[in-house]
C-alpha cells in the first residue's frame, strides 16, 4: 500500500542555485528530507502531507496529527522508525 505520511515542515533551504526547494520534515520525531516541488507556496511551520519524499499537499495541524495517530494505532509508521535506526545521528547532520 503507498501512502502519504504528514509531517510539519521544520525549514527550507533552495538546492541547485534555487530550482529545487527542499524542507526538512518532521514526523513525530523523525526528521526527513521532502521535496517541496509539488508545494511552492508551503513555507516553515506548515503540516505537509509527503510521499517518497516528496510533499503533495498541505494540510492543517488537526487532520496531519488525526492521520499521524491513525498511521501509528496501524502499524504504519513501524517501518520509517526502522528504517530511521539505520541512519547516522541526524543531530550531527543538524536535521533537528
Amino acid at each position: 500500500m503507498c501512502l502519504a505520511i504528514p509531517g510539519k515542515i521544520k525549514s527550507i533551504e533552495s538546492q541547485y542555485g534555487g530550482l529545487v526547494r527542499m524542507a526538512k520534515v518532521a514526523f513525530g520525531g523523525i526528521v526527513k528530507e521532502a521535496s517541496l516541488e509539488m508545494v511552492p507556496h508551503a513555507k516553515e511551520g506548515d503540516f505537509v502531507l509527503v510521499h517518497v519524499g516528496v510533499a503533495i499537499s498541505i494540510v492543517d495541524e488537526e487532520e496531519a496529527q488525526k492521520t499521524f495517530r491513525y498511521l501509528e494505532e496501524i502499524g504504519e509508521l513501524e517501518e520509517l522508525r526502522e528504517i530511521n535506526d539505520y541512519l547516522p545521528d541526524r543531530k550531527a547532520q543538524g536535521a533537528e
